[in-house]
């Protein structure tokens, strides 16, 4: 079969770059690129515009990981947010679904990844030393694990267990209403804050 051949280079290349989303196919690609086509002109420039600010200006929250516009995020800012408690997470997108549940009032860490051999991440390649930081330079006093309920996410929890056993914290994890297997942003808000309000003491039983 021959390659489709389009009728512009300009779209061609467009639908090329919006294909290397995630998630996203040739088909979706080209229909996304279409639909920017048939915008005002004021549409692709606000569209354009807003993805460079987003990779040039975003920045990531001096204590927690979590993106920001300015060093410290909205919630590390919040003196109204009990920074005794931290909720250790994989990435920013659960810090924004564990926050939609509107349950949690402490603040987070966001780790960067979870360990995982097989595709190469190693402790040092996430941000657990700066967790272990805040743990010894503040009065922490729980730290919850909300890290995926898989191997790889068991494998980080016991690990990080490991590390700060030692301190006088109390240390738990989300209730299982988690499915085993899946991630935080595809769980429902209602489960997520279910199992924020009824989460269990973390033994470290790997």
């Amino acid at each position: 079969m021959n390659q489709f051949e389009y009728p512009s280079k300009i779209l061609e290349q467009a639908v090329l770059e919006i294909g290397k989303l995630p998630s996203i196919g040739n088909k979706t690609a080209l229909r996304v690129a279409l639909h920017i086509l048939i915008q005002d002109v004021e549409y692709a420039q606000k569209l354009g515009e807003a993805i460079i600010q987003l990779r040039q200006n975003i920045t990531f929250c001096k204590i927690c990981n979590t993106i920001s516009d300015t060093e410290l995020c909205q919630i590390c800012a919040n003196p109204k947010r009990d920074t005794s408690v931290i909720c250790v997470v994989e990435s920013v997108k659960d810090v924004l679904v564990l926050e939609q549940t509107q349950q949690f009032k402490g603040v987070y860490h966001v780790l960067g990844g979870v360990i995982s051999p097989i595709d190469g991440v190693s402790p040092n390649d996430l941000n657990i030393t700066s967790l272990i930081e805040r743990i010894g330079n503040n009065s922490v006093k729980e730290i919850i694990f909300a890290l995926p309920v898989t191997i790889e996410g068991d494998t980080t929890c016991f690990y990080i267990y490991k590390k700060i056993q030692h301190y006088s914290i109390t240390v738990t994890m989300l209730a299982r209403g988690v499915a085993v297997g899946n991630e935080l942003e595809y769980t429902d808000e209602a489960t997520l804050a279910r199992s924020l309000r009824e989460r269990i003491m973390y033994t470290g039983t790997k």
